[in-house]
């Protein structure tokens, strides 16, 4: 397989889980950033890498950084009362009244509103992290 076949295979992996490692780890995420900017990549050590964040345990920084990137699509779009639940939701998360299911839930609430195909394949959104990374 030519290096280009796996730079796209792996770009793709990455569009996947990419806020799902960022919910997880700021410093794999960047790792990563850095490992895909090399000019030969490989689909099994990025697979690694992205394994890596299953066991870690959650970061309340890391998955409401994660949470504000993806904020960042709805942003332009969203209506006000939109942008102040979504916060309210993660003030309640951070406070440890609800847990990420909340916050995860009120974004497919958003991308019901206000379709986007990219987020709509995130492992963070689809929660198909553990399929993924079989």
């Amino acid at each position: 397989m030519n290096q280009k076949h796996i730079r796209k295979q792996c770009e793709q992996l990455w569009t996947r889980n990419k806020y799902y490692v960022l919910s997880k780890s700021h410093k794999i995420y960047l790792e990563i950033r850095e490992y895909l900017k090399e000019t030969e990549v490989d689909v099994n050590v990025l697979l690694q890498k992205i394994k890596q964040v299953n066991d870690i345990q959650e970061s309340k920084k890391d998955f409401h950084n994660a949470i504000l990137h993806v904020w960042g699509y709805f942003k332009n779009t969203a209506e006000r009362f939109e942008k102040e639940e979504l916060f309210r939701l993660l003030e309640e998360y951070r406070t440890g009244v609800s847990d990420q299911s909340s916050v995860i839930h009120y974004i497919h609430t958003l991308l019901e509103k206000y379709p986007n195909n990219y987020l709509q394949q995130s492992t963070l959104i689809t929660g198909e992290q553990d399929e993924i990374m079989a």
